[in-house]
């Protein structure tokens, strides 16, 4: 009596014999186009300077922007992100909605150094207020909803009028993108898309960009509340699919969920049920422990990072907006 035969009829690993075999199969591939970089501007600043805690990354000055963002297009990067780090900042963050403001000298710095580059303009306060809060402080120390939504229809208005092809509302207003969308289309930007932040977690992995931008909280005794009012709670996933829902319905053309990594389920989620153009935040605490681990010898940053960003697409992002942007795009190129 023969043995019966045990081994398996189907063997996966034919797929993954050889370096061709792979990739004629790979499921998710990641492009330059996928890549956002995140660009940081300081007023007054002399000369562009290394932000410590995100290793490769600088302030730039309102004329280095203009290098920062060629070279940004020299390597092949399609979009860029734009945050400012104001001199003049006051209760309500009232130089990002002057014309004459850092916002809007920023944003056209930009379109006219690369003019096929999208200049996506991040829509809040936080970076020009003087308690740090995404918006105008009630008597309680906490973010007025309405009072704020009044000033982030002001401040999109003036970043479209300075040539943003892209409006990022941040802040976690409710009816942000309703009230941006009215604005826009009153002035005359129907074709400026709003990119909602419609999933921003209160996290820590934020640490580093507060540095970066200039935006920790504490510089005003009256900012008694933390973000938490307005972020949302870690834990919780399906109200983050009411949030999208909500900022879909108000008009949005883009969802974002932020941070990252760790909420790459959210990412999946809203893919699923939206099928909406969706994209991720690869935050700045994500990328400061891949700098860090990869300092110590403990990870290969090269590819760790690519694994990092091909995650990403796997969940379902369209986009990806990371620190590593320049990094990603060179190594895609060899």
């Amino acid at each position: 009596m023969s043995e019966k035969n045990t081994s398996p009829s189907q063997r996966l690993r034919r797929l993954r014999k050889t370096p061709a075999m792979r990739a004629l199969l790979q499921e998710h591939h990641l492009h330059i186009e996928d890549l956002i970089l995140p660009v940081f501007v300081e007023e007054n600043l002399k000369k562009r300077t290394a932000i410590k805690s995100l290793p490769g990354v600088f302030r730039e000055t309102e004329e280095s922007l203009v290098n920062a963002i060629q070279d940004a297009e020299k390597a092949g990067l399609k979009a860029i992100i734009l945050f400012g780090i104001s001199h003049s900042k006051d209760k309500t963050g009232s130089d990002s909605f002057s014309a004459k403001g850092l916002l809007a000298r920023m944003v056209k710095a930009a379109k006219a150094a690369a003019p096929d580059m999208l200049i996506i303009a991040d829509v809040c306060f936080c970076e020009y207020t003087n308690h740090g809060h995404c918006g105008v402080l009630d008597k309680n120390g906490d973010v007025d909803n309405d009072a704020t939504l009044k000033n982030l229809a002001k401040q999109a208005v003036i970043a479209a009028n300075a040539g943003a092809d892209i409006s990022a509302p941040s802040g976690m207003m409710d009816g942000m993108v309703a009230t941006i969308r009215a604005a826009l289309d009153k002035h005359g930007h129907t074709d400026i898309p709003i990119l909602s932040y419609a999933a921003k977690f209160a996290s820590s992995y934020y640490g580093p960009f507060r540095d970066a931008a200039g935006c920790s909280l504490g510089a005003d005794k009256a900012a008694r509340k933390d973000r938490k009012t307005y972020q949302m709670n870690p834990a919780n996933a399906e109200e983050a699919l009411r949030e999208v829902e909500q900022d879909i319905a108000e008009g949005a053309d883009m969802v974002m969920v932020k941070p990252g990594l760790p909420y790459l389920d959210i990412v999946k989620s809203v893919k699923d049920t939206f099928q909406m153009p969706t994209f991720a935040y690869h935050v700045s605490g994500e990328y400061a422990m891949l700098k860090a681990a990869a300092d110590q010898g403990t990870l290969d940053y090269e590819e760790t990072l690519m694994e990092t960003l091909l995650c990403f697409k796997r969940a379902g992002c369209d986009g990806i907006i990371t620190y590593a942007a320049l990094d990603a795009a060179h190594l895609l190129k060899t």
